[in-house]
């Protein structure tokens, strides 16, 4: 006879992502990650940090990373969340995180992290110089999502394993404790238009804030000349846009300025063909770096002045840590009664 499923969980919807600190945002972040940061503030409870622990999974600069933490939390700002609706904060002002990873490094499998493909990406053939904090990532990464009985996060296909090994974490201390509904399997969200914006030199490649070329992204801080220029200099090539989007499908570059002026505009890419098919890159180009220059100049501009006061920005950095903290630390003092550590 086949057992009932263990019950659900029954608590309030809440939202978790965050940002690593370890460089400078672009278009690609800013469109698959900010802007739906931004929009989802309004939907449920929500919590954005920055993720300064896991940056430190690689070397980091002590002082570059303090002041790459205060730059995602100006972007953040800049992008329209709101400190009074979001609980913007550091992952390291919150030491919950790291007392739930220990936990979880205890109920997680040394298979299912054998299994993470994004360990075998970044080790690379080296794996045996890595760091351990870079192996055990996705543990800390479900903690960091849990401590919160977070139900919703928005990943993009290079997280969705880690979102599953988070559910699988979830699970099995619900039922190795005798927890059932006690932590949340936690549901991706899709990103949806603008979550892949590729490179402007290559648009086979993802948009990166490592590439060694400034022109290959448009930077959350470039100013309006920055981008119109960014806009004309992109790669593309000497047809005109197609007339429907089966045409795009062997053209990288085409396809990634008509997305991006799709998600700029708030369009699908076939609105955007409806308008601008047939026509040269000589006409696309201006109308898209006019859209890019009206949209993210405004949030450069708006950044670099939450960058000019530095005290105000930790000051809302505390206040998020601190709403942040009223909500793990509870859960994770039950996790230290159900897991049997004496409380003094």
């Amino acid at each position: 006879m086949s057992q009932p499923p263990p019950p659900a969980y029954t608590g309030p919807e809440r939202v978790l992502s965050g940002v690593q600190p370890s460089g400078a945002l672009h278009l690609g972040n800013y469109l698959g990650a900010l802007v739906k940061f931004a929009r989802l503030q309004h939907e449920r409870e929500t919590f954005i940090f920055v993720a300064d622990q896991h940056a430190i999974t690689v070397w980091q600069d002590p002082a570059l990373l303090a002041q790459q933490t205060r730059e995602i939390a100006a972007a953040y700002l800049a992008a329209g969340l709101d400190p009074a609706k979001a609980a913007i904060f550091p992952q390291s002002a919150v030491r919950e995180h790291v007392e739930l990873a220990w936990v979880f490094n205890c109920v997680a499998r040394l298979g299912w992290l054998d299994r993470m493909t994004q360990f075998k990406e970044k080790s690379g053939k080296h794996k045996e110089r890595s760091s351990v904090g870079l192996y055990t990532y996705p543990v800390l990464q479900a903690a960091d999502i849990l401590v919160y009985k977070a139900t919703h996060v928005p990943v993009g296909e290079d997280q969705r394993q880690h979102l599953e090994l988070t559910r699988d974490v979830a699970a099995k201390f619900n039922h190795d404790y005798d927890a059932p509904g006690f932590f949340p399997l936690t549901e991706a969200l899709t990103q949806g238009p603008g979550a892949r914006i590729m490179s402007l030199r290559d648009g086979s490649a993802k948009m990166s804030k490592s590439d060694p070329s400034d022109l290959s992204r448009i930077n959350l801080t470039d100013d309006a000349d920055a981008i119109a220029s960014k806009i004309r200099k992109a790669k593309t090539d000497p047809e005109p846009l197609p007339e429907g989007l089966d045409g795009l499908a062997e053209r990288p570059e085409a396809k990634n300025l008509v997305g991006i002026y799709a998600a700029l505009a708030g369009k699908t890419d076939a609105e955007v063909i409806a308008e601008f098919g047939g026509k040269g890159f000589g006409t696309f180009k201006p109308a898209l770096a006019d859209l890019a220059v009206a949209q993210l100049a405004p949030v450069g501009e708006r950044m670099r002045g939450y960058l000019a006061d530095p005290r105000e920005i930790d000051r809302i950095l505390k206040a998020g840590a601190d709403r942040a903290r009223a909500v793990a630390a509870p859960v994770v003092d039950e996790v230290r009664r159900k897991v049997g550590f004496i409380s003094l």
